[in-house]
């Protein structure tokens, strides 16, 4: 896996390429200089954190043959500001699961994942508190 990064504009407006091709801009917050030209640094990590769980919750749920017609995923954080770094404390993620899904195998697919699967809860959670919670929409 490699990343490549160059800077853009200004003082901290960075663009991030992966290996096909992708791409993805950050910043720096306004009050060091940053212009609000793309994420911040620790937004990407939770950018990570959704994408990561989202596509183990969908591939769980897929191989229990469960109707998965849509997922939206909102995740709010809080960071230990006195400490430096101020690394994340609290992680909420909340999953909107739309389909006839089954409580049950819903709650299974989301324990895996947070639990086996992730990498990135895996790493987030070694610092940091992470909560899940899910609705289902039928």
């Amino acid at each position: 896996m490699e990343i490549n990064l160059i800077r853009k504009s200004g003082k901290f407006n960075f663009e991030a390429e992966n290996g096909t091709g992708f791409k993805v801009e950050l910043d720096a917050k306004e009050a060091i200089g940053g212009e609000g030209k793309g994420f911040r640094p620790m937004e990407m990590l939770l950018v990570g954190l959704g994408g990561c769980s989202g596509i183990d919750v969908v591939n769980v749920l897929s191989k229990q043959k469960e109707p998965l017609n849509d997922i939206k995923i909102k995740i709010n954080a809080t960071r230990k500001d006195e400490e430096m770094p101020p690394i994340f404390d609290v992680i909420d993620i909340h999953f909107d699961l739309y389909g006839e899904l089954n409580m049950q195998k819903v709650e299974r697919a989301l324990a895996l994942t947070f639990d086996k699967y992730c990498s990135v809860s895996n790493i987030l959670g070694r610092s940091a508190t992470l909560n899940f919670t899910y609705t289902i929409h039928n």
